[in-house]
């Protein structure tokens, strides 16, 4: 019976871990994909807003659906700084949460080749769309810094908020729906300025593949991860 027990449980783990890279995946290709559309980074300057909301869009839309296909297998939480916080929570392992933050980040970087190799990014000799940095004339590091920060602490409380015990007769759908419209939230406040990572995979493979990284990569690396990490504490006292 231990026996079976355990390769039970290595067989729901490893499920997991697939459906995390297999999820973060999706995540660059699909949504970081959409922000190169060649129509929408064609279009001029007074086309901004409807450039940031139709990405918005795809990011809210893409990733609540993502969660949504991933939650039986692994919880959909194709975000390093979001299993650190499930973590705190003690909602996962510390071996589980290892793993989905290895395979998360696999899965990202294969999106990412797949992208620049499918859109044949390696012949474009203009700026690549979908990269997270920001303008050093509009804000400084410690600004971007904790504008990522506050933004994954905002994913963080809704995620938090939507799977919360004593919630358990809502419906199944309601969960990614909450997390997607959480995205969408703040792609739409955080484009302008960081190009809203929110998220250490989505914030650096998309600038290493294309080989753009700058020195600004750590503060989409750990931005995130802080945000998560405060939003466990705050939601436990105030909101739970």
């Amino acid at each position: 019976a231990v026996v079976s027990t355990q390769s039970t449980g290595d067989r729901h783990l490893i499920k997991a871990v697939l459906a995390e890279f297999l999820g973060t995946f999706l995540l660059i290709l699909f949504c970081v994909g959409s922000a190169n559309s060649r129509v929408l980074a064609a279009l001029g300057s007074e086309f901004a807003p409807l450039y940031y909301l139709v990405i918005s869009l795809a990011f809210g839309l893409g990733i609540g659906t993502i969660v949504h296909i991933c939650s039986t297998a692994s919880g959909g939480n194709v975000n390093p700084a979001v299993s650190i916080a499930l973590l705190l929570d003690a909602r996962i392992s510390v071996i589980r949460a290892l793993l989905y933050i290895i395979f998360q980040f696999a899965g990202g970087f294969a999106g990412a080749g797949v992208l620049y190799g499918l859109g044949n990014h390696q012949n474009i000799t203009v700026d690549i769309a979908g990269a997270n940095s920001y303008d050093p004339d509009m804000l400084n590091g410690a600004q971007a810094f904790f504008l990522e920060a506050f933004g994954t602490m905002f994913l963080v409380l809704t995620i938090l908020a939507s799977i919360q015990e004593k919630r358990k007769d809502t419906k199944s759908y309601m969960t990614p729906l909450a997390i997607g419209i959480s995205i969408l939230i703040m792609h739409i406040f955080l484009i302008p300025y960081t190009n809203c990572a929110i998220n250490p995979v989505r914030g650096t493979v998309w600038n290493i593949i294309t080989g753009i990284a700058t020195d600004q990569f750590w503060v989409f690396l750990f931005g995130p991860i802080v945000g998560g990490i405060v939003a466990v504490p705050m939601f436990n006292i105030i909101f739970a």
